[in-house]
């Protein structure tokens, strides 16, 4: 139940979102196509896909929880991932990390942290997910 802390501001940018929809095949025109969602889409813009604004949650715990002795990171899974609100292209977001339980796993440390994606301007997260992650450290 302890915050390890929250990250930097990241922009999710429409090049950034291009690349992940190429990465993932999901070319969705609320994600791909400026000028419709100019037209059409509610934002008036287009949005990050969910995956996408999850998928940030590694590098940004980095940003976050420094391990001494860190030998390997293994992302062990994702439980409760939730999507809570659309993430515009241009905005900033950061993540929130609390840590739920830490105990020696298969010859790691194995983290449970529930994380909070937060949007500038947004008082409520906009995803969240409780991660696992395993730390590899020298002499354990």
């Amino acid at each position: 139940g302890k915050e390890l802390g929250v990250s930097d501001w990241i922009v999710i940018n429409q090049e950034r979102i291009n690349k992940f929809a190429d990465a993932t095949d999901d070319h969705q025109w609320i994600h791909t196509d400026p000028e419709r969602c100019a037209r059409e889409f509610p934002l008036g813009t287009t949005c990050a896909h969910g995956y996408l604004t999850i998928s940030m949650i590694p590098a940004l715990i980095d940003d976050i929880v420094k391990v001494e002795g860190l030998v390997q990171i293994v992302n062990y899974g994702i439980n409760k991932a939730r999507f809570r609100a659309m993430v515009p292209a241009g905005s900033k977001i950061r993540l929130r990390v609390v840590l739920q339980s830490a105990k020696k796993r298969a010859g790691a440390l194995q983290a449970i942290m529930e994380c909070f994606i937060e949007m500038e301007g947004q008082d409520r997260p906009v995803a969240s997910a409780e991660v696992i992650v395993m730390y590899f450290l020298e002499g354990v």
